[in-house]
């Protein structure tokens, strides 16, 4: 019985291995696995003789999946290549074949084959959350598990298009989009009342039945039911009409005027499609581009373009079945995806979409009419994506091959980590690290390093770069000691000159890491930008001509580092902002925090505050009295 991590579906699986090495490869090593295999569903792993995984598939009867890659002939060239580089293969059993398509797209994920289809953008998609914990309920951005008790509405394609819909709806339907804290500590109207984007709950601007109408009309509007929305507005402005409330009327007017604005902006919309995914490919030398369209409640919530490695050459069928099942792993499909090509083992994906939603999912390949033109716009958006994506990947290798040139690297780099560090005098101390590679920055793979040690408050830039460059390696290491995957960088720039450059060398070397180049920019006379210089471990310092691409490439390396660094630093400070020595005090809450600060104004006054003084707070008995007098004037 092997683990294997991250596999949580029920199911037999054993695994049956062959030890790797120097050996032979190809038809006659896979043709002996034959007489070891049955019938059973599960997954196969295809290994070369260092032990690296080729390709991880699944079978709905292994015996016969392996039998077809024993015969000499019908393979394509990619398979053909595949077949010839295997010295050894791996069989996982499962109970069903629908067991062997997660446990595939699983492990394709963990061990990246190269031969496998890989979809490289996992990240989550954001929604509108409606919260339904306070008496007034908060219109806000969520991102992640759905834990809150609320009404979900999405996904939305990226944050931008969120807060656009927020915007909009605030206009319309005037929900807070404060926290409960600040709800329950307003005392006056904030600037969203002042700007007709808040209904007012918190001084009692509006009546909880009414606030209740506005949530339940948002609502509405987000599960697709503008008309009933904008009928019921423009009958309440005739009431309200009817009976001289000029001033209500022409407020409803305007709800009215900017609900229709949201419903011009809202792109395309189609009339017969309430919700659905529209998933469309297109592939051209060797490269894929996935476009994929959000409708939800007949709206469009925006599109993301991905673009997924093919595996060495996949066809198109193969390509969108491992993106359906990857992309869907996390997140809960709609009940209608449209294609632009149908996939492979339709059946089976259709059953492992519907077990995750817990519903039936249909998968469509619309030809005609208002669904196929849905399609047809996709299509046209991936083929035009991927044609920037590839101009775009020209320009980079470009860059990369002159970097590559101008420090004397082996080879273009694949992967360049930029570190650079943040702090104010020692406060709130943050690393920061960027990574770049052949498609430009790889923002998943960004890292930020809070400083631990007394580097941060001693403004040692020198220690702060060691601790960082520790943290990163010892990890590396210790996950990655023989350098299979791509996360081991080939180039490092540090934000520095001569002494960043020698510190990085001694932290590497303590490491035992010898053979990744560094470099170390740092600006040039009078800090002047286009003049840098750059440094290397032994070597005078050089400097670039101005006009040279390759100086602005790395211009931009740095200043990415340097905004991510910094962005780091400004968030981490913002969290200090609220805390006070309250927090520190055994039992003192954020409910028993507010009504100190409320009733005394600062935590310095409730440093002074007396016994009876304390006992006077709503919520503060004299045995917490005690507590928080003792903790201001007896601690030692």
């Amino acid at each position: 019985m092997t683990q294997i991590e991250g596999f949580s579906e029920g199911g037999a699986v054993t695994d049956d291995s062959t030890e790797t090495g120097a050996g032979p490869t190809g038809q006659a090593v896979i043709h002996g696995y034959l007489k070891t295999l049955d019938a059973s569903p599960g997954v196969y792993r295809m290994l070369n003789p260092k032990g690296e995984v080729l390709y991880v598939g699944k079978a709905r009867n292994l015996k016969a999946r392996v039998s077809n890659y024993a015969r000499g002939a019908g393979h394509s060239a990619r398979i053909a290549r595949m077949i010839f580089e295997t010295a050894s293969m791996m069989f996982l059993t499962t109970r069903t074949e629908v067991e062997a398509l997660l446990l595939e797209q699983n492990l394709i994920k963990q061990l990246k084959p190269r031969y496998n289809v890989l979809m490289r953008d996992d990240k989550s998609f954001p929604n509108i959350l409606i919260s339904k914990t306070h008496a007034y309920p908060q219109l806000k951005k969520h991102r992640g598990k759905k834990t809150e008790k609320g009404a979900y509405f999405g996904p939305f394609a990226s944050a931008g298009a969120v807060n656009r819909t927020l915007n909009q709806l605030q206009k319309v339907f005037l929900l807070r989009n404060c926290s409960d804290a600040m709800f329950d500590s307003r005392t006056r109207p904030c600037l969203q009342y002042q700007i007709k984007r808040c209904a007012a709950p918190c001084v009692g601007k509006v009546s909880a039945e009414g606030y209740g109408q506005l949530v339940a009309d948002a609502e509405r509007f987000l599960q697709g039911k503008t008309t009933t929305v904008q009928a019921n507005l423009a009958g309440e402005m005739a009431k309200a009409s009817e009976e001289m409330e000029f001033e209500r009327a022409a407020a409803l007017r305007d709800r009215i005027r900017a609900l229709t604005q949201v419903q011009q902006t809202q792109g395309i919309n189609p009339r017969g499609v309430a919700e659905a995914d529209i998933v469309a490919l297109h592939l051209e030398g060797g490269q894929a581009c996935v476009q994929v369209f959000f409708i939800r409640a007949n709206q469009s919530w925006g599109n993301r373009d991905f673009y997924p490695r093919t595996g060495a050459g996949a066809e198109e069928a193969e390509i969108l079945t491992a993106f359906l099942t990857q992309f869907y792993d996390d997140k809960e499909p709609p009940r209608l995806i449209l294609l632009s090509h149908a996939v492979e083992d339709e059946d089976l994906v259709v059953q492992a979409l519907s077990d995750r939603a817990g519903r039936k999912v249909e998968l469509a390949v619309p030809l005609r009419g208002e669904k196929a033109e849905l399609v047809e716009n996709a299509t046209r958006n991936a083929r035009e994506s991927l044609a920037r994506k590839m101009a775009e990947s020209s320009t980079q290798n470009k860059l990369l091959a002159g970097l590559a040139e101008a420090f004397d690297l082996d080879a273009p780099p694949q992967r360049i980590e930029i570190y650079d560090n943040a702090h104010i005098q020692g406060s709130d101390a943050v690393g920061g690290m960027v990574v770049a590679g052949p498609e430009g920055f790889v923002k998943s793979q960004y890292r930020k390093f809070n400083i631990k040690s007394a580097a941060g408050a001693n403004s040692d830039d020198f220690g702060m770069m060691k601790e960082v460059l520790t943290r990163r390696f010892e990890r590396l290491i210790k996950e990655d000691p023989e350098r299979k995957s791509d996360m081991w960088p080939d180039l490092l720039l540090i934000d520095g000159g001569a002494g960043q450059i020698s510190a990085v060398g001694s932290i590497l070397a303590e490491l035992g890491v010898e053979d990744v180049p560094f470099v170390g920019v740092a600006k040039g006379i009078d800090r002047d930008q286009g003049k840098e210089e750059f440094y290397r471990m032994g070597e005078r310092p050089f400097a670039l001509q101005r006009n040279d691409p390759v100086l602005y490439f790395v211009q931009r390396l740095r200043d990415e580092a340097h905004r991510w660094a910094n962005g780091a630093h400004v968030a981490k400070r913002a969290k200090q902002v609220g805390v006070t020595p309250l927090d520190d005090i055994p039992g003192v809450g954020a409910t028993r925090k507010r009504a100190l600060l409320a009733h005394f104004g600062s935590a310095k006054a409730v440093s002074r505050a007396g016994l009876s003084d304390l006992t006077a707070v709503d919520g503060i008995s004299e045995a917490m009295a005690q507590v928080i007098y003792d903790y201001f004037n007896v601690r030692g």
